[in-house]
């Protein structure tokens, strides 16, 4: 089956992140109201995530009826074209709760199957409903904020570079996090805690940030802002070659990234 070009991938993703902003951010404007919870009390889920992902879905249903889509707020469907569509449709969702401007829609399409170790990502866009911005990326067409090509930052050295994170949802993962931030902290400039990984990693694209790890990020949350931070001219990927996920999401300049992986890995958390 021939393939769209990643280009066209992109304008659809595009259009149906910023129409899907629109209904979250028009939705949280009514007031949030938390649907359920998963690992934890505090790892929420709002009816918003839940009608935005179904947004999601069925425009994409519309647009691209042969491909895959992986969301996650417990959806799935299988891929008959070789290409998934991975969506978070409120990353940020606690930000999201508290009307902190940092929430994100982030939808990304990718080749093969819905996993990050083997697929490719083809196309991506972040969309931030509360401030208007729009970070976008197809694969070899470069990185966009707005209609304005991006890049990552050129910091090499670790001590000035401003490094972001997140932490987990558990108690006890975050006490170990913890401790590990405890012996990274004095060797960067600095560490920012923005609470959504698509956003963070758009930082890093955007030079908004030098750097940014995090354990324990699912697909949906870098699937889009991976590609992004890529084509921006960053290294993104887990510890000693492997690609991004749980164990490890970590994006930099190619030099700075060696350098925080031999710091992170010194202080690995098993």
């Amino acid at each position: 089956m021939e393939q769209p070009y990643p280009a066209d991938l992109l304008n659809i993703a595009t259009a149906i992140a910023q129409e899907a902003g629109e209904l979250a951010l028009t939705t949280r404007r009514q007031g949030v109201e938390v649907a359920l919870t998963k690992s934890t009390a505090t790892d929420i889920v709002t009816f918003a995530d839940q009608a935005v992902q179904d947004f999601v879905r069925g425009r994409l249903a519309e647009l691209r009826p042969n491909d895959g889509f992986f969301g996650e707020e417990n959806g799935g469907s299988s891929s008959s074209s070789g290409l998934t569509w991975v969506v978070d449709p409120i990353d940020g969702t606690v930000n999201y709760l508290y009307d902190i401007p940092s929430w994100a829609v982030s939808i990304a399409v990718v080749e093969g199957e819905p996993d990050p170790n083997t697929w490719t990502a083809l196309a991506g866009a972040v969309v931030n409903p509360s401030i208007g911005e729009l970070f976008t990326a197809s694969r070899g067409g470069g990185a966009f904020l707005g209609g304005q090509q991006i890049f990552t930052a050129q910091q090499h050295d670790p001590a000035l570079a401003l490094v972001g994170t997140g932490f987990a949802y558990s108690a006890e993962k975050r006490q170990r996090q913890a401790k590990m931030l405890v012996e990274v902290l004095p060797q960067v400039r600095d560490i920012r805690r923005a609470g959504a990984c698509s956003l963070d990693l758009c930082s890093v694209a955007s030079g908004r940030n030098d750097a940014y790890f995090e354990h324990g990020v699912k697909p949906w949350d870098h699937a889009a802002g991976a590609l992004i931070a890529r084509e921006a001219g960053a290294q993104v990927g887990g510890f000693r070659g492997a690609r991004e996920g749980e164990e490890l999401t970590l994006a930099a300049n190619p030099t700075l990234f060696v350098a925080l992986e031999e710091i992170l890995n010194a202080n690995r958390i098993e």
